[in-house]
């Protein structure tokens, strides 16, 4: 029975590819994190024009979501990859990573702008009369207000663009990125082993949603909004 494992599976090829795998998933959760914080920053400020009456800024911002929905992300990696240093020179010296994290940005801000839409949409109007009628500023509403809530009752949602995001970094080893999934490709070129090189990859990026599916029950119930956590 252990030689029919081995003959499948040798974990033991993997165990010798651990310090690879560990530095391939540092680079995928640093990737995810830098590109986390970027696209929900982006996506808010996003999220709160659609609200205003700057209608030019509205329509690039829909523009953009629409292409960034309607196109790969593939496509989107490889244009950030060899279009944007012709656009930006500067940006030629930048590492791979770099790039690579740019375009995850570029990709995941639309997303969590529509997220923090919805949420900022959810905020009962009545509340924000009530701040306008005590005297309160557009400004004051919007940070003692409205943001709070709106960030509340979208925790959950967030989170599983996070996973999501967490899934897409996947493709950056097609611009030479050592992230997890290059990992297990050098395990396969090297040792030529693709049941042991994509079977640690499926089952590293399985432990990692569940993780962040764990993460999001537990903070829909202890952290999200009302509506939320009268569904709970």
């Amino acid at each position: 029975m252990s030689s029919f494992i081995l003959d499948y599976f040798n974990y033991r090829i993997v165990a010798q590819y651990l310090d690879r795998f560990a530095e391939g998933l540092a680079n995928t959760l640093i990737a995810t994190g830098v590109s986390f914080v970027l696209s929900f920053v982006l996506g808010t400020i996003m999220a709160i024009i659609m609200f205003t009456q700057w209608k030019v800024l509205r329509n690039l911002i829909q523009a953009y979501v629409t292409f960034i929905r309607s196109t790969p992300l593939l496509v989107q990696i490889y244009l950030v990859y060899f279009g944007l240093p012709v656009l930006l020179p500067f940006t030629a010296k930048w590492p791979e990573m770099w790039l690579g994290i740019a375009a995850l940005v570029i990709n995941c801000t639309p997303y969590m702008s529509e997220i923090i839409r919805t949420g900022i949409g959810s905020v009962p109007r009545g509340q924000v009369e009530a701040a306008k009628a005590v005297g309160m500023s557009y400004g004051q509403r919007l940070i003692h207000i409205v943001l709070p809530q709106a960030f509340a009752n979208v925790i959950p949602p967030v989170l599983g663009q996070t996973a999501v995001l967490i899934k897409d970094t996947s493709l950056l080893s097609l611009i030479t990125v050592f992230e997890f999934t290059s990992a297990g490709l050098l395990l396969n070129s090297e040792r030529v082993r693709p049941n042991e090189s994509f079977l640690t990859i499926a089952a590293g990026y399985l432990a990692i949603y569940c993780v962040m599916l764990l993460l999001s029950h537990h903070v829909k119930k202890k952290l999200a909004g009302p509506a939320w956590a009268a569904k709970g």
